[in-house]
C-alpha cells in the first residue's frame, strides 16, 4: 500500500470523523444524563460506535500497509477489507441493536419530560461537527470518483475507509434530525414515548446503513477486479507487441485499495525463441509497471489461443 494511504494526509477523513465523534459522544451522553432523553442516549451510543469504527479502520490501514513476506507473498492489503466488514457488523449489532432496544425500553417505561434546551444545544453543536466531518468525507471522495455517479463510485471504490465514513456521517446527520424531531414531538404532545420511537427510527437507519456497508465490504473481501479501463489498457499494451498474435485474457484482482494483481494469457508467435520470449515478457512487465504503478504483481503466461480457458475472471470475457 502506498505510504500516503498510511500517513496523516491519507487518513484525513478518518481523523476528522474520529475527532468529531468523540466530542459529540461526550456531549450527547451528558445531555442524556441531564434530560433523560432516550434518543439522545441512542445518539451518544451511535457516536461512540462511530468513534470505535474509525479506530478499527485506522488499525486496519496500519495492518494492511505491512510489506509482503513468505506467508503473504501478495501483501496484507486485503486485511483492511476484513476490518471494514467488522465495522459493518458493529454498526448493525451495537449501533442499531442498542438504539432499538433503548427505544423499546423508553416506550414501555417512559421517563418524565424535562427541559429540552440542553438537548437542542447539543444537537446543534453535533450538526456542526458532523457536518464538518461529512464535508471532509465528501470532498475527499469527490477527488476519486471522477465522472461517476455517487452510487456507482461507491460500488466501484476499492478503499472502504472513504465510503464508510461517508455513510456513517450521512446516517449521523439523519439521526440528529430524527432525534431533534423526537425531542420536539415528545414535548409538543407531552408524550415521552415519542422520544423512544425516534430512538427506534435511528436504529433502523443504522441497520440499513450496516447492511449496505456489509454488502460492499463483502465484495472487497472476496476479491474484486480492477477498473475495466485498467484492464483495457493492459490488453492494449500487450496486444501492441508484434510478437503477440492474440491476447487471450487479462484477469485482475485488487490485493489492496491501490495494488492490483494481473494475470495475462497471450499467444506468442510460434517461431519466437525461448530466450527472446523471456526478454519480451520482462519488457512488457516493465512497460506496464511504468504506465500503471498499481500493477504490483504481473504474471504473463504464453498460451495458444485454442488452449486458453473461456471462464471469465476479473470481469473480462475472452474471445
Amino acid at each position: 500500500m502506498a505510504e500516503a494511504k498510511g500517513g496523516i494526509k491519507g487518513n484525513i477523513v478518518l481523523f476528522g470523523a474520529l475527532a468529531a465523534n468523540l466530542g459529540i459522544a461526550v456531549a450527547k451522553f451528558v445531555a442524556a444524563a441531564i434530560t433523560g432523553s432516550s434518543s439522545m442516549l441512542t445518539e451518544g451510543v451511535h457516536s461512540l460506535v462511530d468513534s470505535g469504527n474509525q479506530l478499527l479502520l485506522l488499525y486496519g490501514q496500519r495492518r494492511a500497509a505491512r510489506p509482503p513476506d513468505a506467508t503473504r507473498p501478495f501483501g496484507y492489503g486485503r486485511e483492511l477489507y476484513f476490518w471494514a466488514f467488522v465495522v459493518a457488523i458493529l454498526i448493525f449489532a451495537v449501533g442499531a441493536g442498542v438504539s432499538i432496544y433503548e427505544g423499546y425500553l423508553h416506550i414501555v417505561a417512559p421517563e418524565p419530560l424535562s427541559d429540552p434546551l440542553v438537548n437542542y444545544i447539543v444537537l446543534g453543536v453535533a450538526v456542526l461537527l458532523e457536518g464538518s466531518s461529512w464535508f471532509i468525507a465528501i470532498r475527499e471522495f469527490d477527488k476519486t470518483r471522477g465522472d461517476s455517479g455517487w452510487w456507482q463510485a461507491i460500488h466501484q471504490s476499492k478503499d472502504p475507509a472513504g465510503f464508510i465514513v461517508l455513510f456513517e456521517d450521512s446516517a449521523a446527520l439523519i439521526g440528529l434530525v430524527v432525534a431533534a424531531i423526537g425531542v420536539w414531538a415528545s414535548h409538543w404532545w407531552g408524550d415521552p414515548r415519542l422520544d423512544g420511537y425516534a430512538s427506534i427510527a435511528i436504529g433502523l437507519i443504522l441497520a440499513a446503513v450496516a447492511v449496505v456497508l456489509a454488502r460492499e465490504s463483502k465484495g472487497l473481501l472476496i476479491g474484486e477486479r480492477a477498473d475495466p479501463a485498467v484492464v483495457e489498457r493492459v490488453r492494449a499494451a500487450v496486444a501492441a507487441r508484434p510478437e503477440i498474435t492474440h491476447v487471450n485474457h487479462v484477469r485482475t484482482i485488487h490485493t489492496s485499495p491501490d495494488t492490483v494483481f494481473v494475470a495475462i494469457s497471450a499467444d506468442f508467435e510460434d517461431s519466437l525463441p525461448m530466450g527472446k520470449a523471456e526478454t519480451l515478457i520482462e519488457g512488457i512487465e516493465a512497460e506496464l509497471r511504468a504506465a500503471m504503478p498499481e500493477l504490483r504483481s504481473i504474471y504473463i503466461r504464453p498460451e495458444k489461443r485454442e488452449d486458453a480457458t473461456n471462464v471469465p475472471l476479473g470481469g473480462e470475457t475472452t474471445e
